[in-house]
Parts: C-alpha cells; structure tokens; sequence
C-alpha cells in the first residue's frame, strides 16, 4: 500500500505547487479588480457631480426666468400707477411693487448662493478629473504588470498540470480517487507521515496501535481526527519521492 502512495505523494507535491499558484493568481485578480473598482468610482463621482452642476445650472436659469418675470411686473406696475388717481389705489399698487421688489432681491440671493455651490462643485469635479486621470496613468502600468504577473501563474500552472497527468496516469485508480476527494475538502496536503506518533496534519496525538498500522502499510490508515492518509515517511517505499528529497535536504541542513 505504501508503494501505491508514492505517485500520490509526487501528485500532491505538484498540486500543493498548482494551489498556492491560484492562491496568488486569486489575489493578483482582486489587485486588478481593485484597480478597476477605483476607477469605476470615480467615473461614477464624476459623473453625480456633472449631474449636480447641471441641476444647479438649471435652478439658476430658473431663478433668472422668474426675475425677469418680476421685474416685467414691476414695469407694468410703474406704468398702471401714473394712471392712477385715486390715493387708495396708488398706495396699493405701491405695496404691490414693494412685494415684487422683496422677492426679487430674495431670487437674487438663492442665485448668488447657487451660483456659489456650483462653483464649490466644480472645483470638486476638477480635483475628481485629476485623480481620475492620475490614477489611470499610474494603474495602467501596475495593471499590465500584474496581468503579465497572471500569464507566467498560467503558464506555470500548465505545465504543473502537464506534469500530474503523466503521474495520474501511473497511479493507482481507488487510491487516486480517495486522494483527490479529501483534497477537495481540505484545500490542503491529506497525504502526511506522522512524527512522534503525531499526526502531521491535525498535529494530534495518535495511539501505538495506530503508529504500528502505518508502519506496517498493508492497508491505507485514516487519522481518527482529521482524515488525512497517513504514512510511515522512513519506509523505503517513500524513497525516491519529491518528499523523501525535501526530506533528505533537511537532513543535510541540521547536519
């Protein structure tokens, strides 16, 4: 059972490699996507701003239209009040005139605040078109950089798939399917030895029985806790495998 693991242990290896490549491809994308998110937003400031001005726009011209009206009145008043001979008439058309006269200079005010806003908004508009247009120039490098980045995981990742099919096509059938369902679920290495009758993987404590059972390797031995295939990682079995060298590079470090 042992020996059926060894292309299982090389498989994992190459897809312990393939998964932190998606791991930093996932994380390059979302730099991307960032990037695009920044831009998006600021496209859409930009365009709730030129929405803003133009309402204000609008509002003044509004204004201006009603202003005009008043003061249309106010002639019309002056002209109807030389006609008038009567003191009762001539005082009302006076207060009427008044009145006309007060709500134009209250138009005049809403316009010079109006006419305020829309200047604060535009100045703000600027400074949106200038990050927006800094931020372009600077993002379209990273970005090109982080998508040529993307391309070399791509190819990378290819040639790591190239490779576990040739393995896949070695190992054992039932072996490689248990293997590739718990891989599925873990994420994570499910093929570990265990050390000091520990389970590599959940690092928990297992029993002499169980260590003996791995040792032996007649049957593929489960940890009672986390599910993982464990090994005996001195058995001559394993040699030859990418873990025995990384193994025997350790061992040569301590040394």
């Amino acid at each position: 059972m042992q020996e059926k693991l060894k292309p299982i242990l090389d498989i994992q290896e190459l897809d312990m490699k393939m998964l932190r490549l998606m791991r930093v491809k996932r994380e390059r994308q979302k730099e991307v996507k960032q990037i695009e998110d920044l831009r998006k937003d600021l496209h859409q400031q930009m365009k709730e701003k030129e929405e803003d001005i133009k309402a204000i726009s609008e509002n003044i011209h509004t204004h201006e239209k009603k202003i005009e009206e008043v003061a249309e009145k106010v002639k019309k008043l002056e002209a109807h009040q030389t006609t008038i001979k009567k003191v009762k008439d001539f005082n009302a058309l006076t207060q009427e005139m008044t009145g006309a006269e007060r709500e134009r200079i209250n138009m005049e005010q809403k316009i010079a605040t109006l006419i305020e806003h829309r200047t604060t908004e535009q100045e703000l508009l600027e400074k949106i078109s200038d990050s927006l247009a800094t931020s372009e120039e600077s993002s379209i490098a990273l970005e090109k950089e982080i998508q040529s980045g993307i391309s070399l995981i791509n190819t990378e990742g290819s040639a790591l798939k190239a490779e576990r099919d040739k393995l896949a096509a070695t190992a054992d059938e039932d072996t490689l399917r248990i293997y590739e369902r718990l891989l599925r679920n873990k994420k994570d290495r499910v093929v570990v030895p265990i050390q000091n009758r520990t389970c590599n993987g959940c690092h928990i404590t297992l029993t002499p029985q169980h260590e003996n059972l791995v040792r032996k390797g007649d049957n593929l031995v489960y940890c009672e806790h986390c599910s993982r295939i464990h090994y005996w990682q001195e058995s001559e079995a394993v040699e030859g495998t990418a873990v025995a060298t990384k193994r025997r590079r350790r061992r040569l470090a301590n040394a």
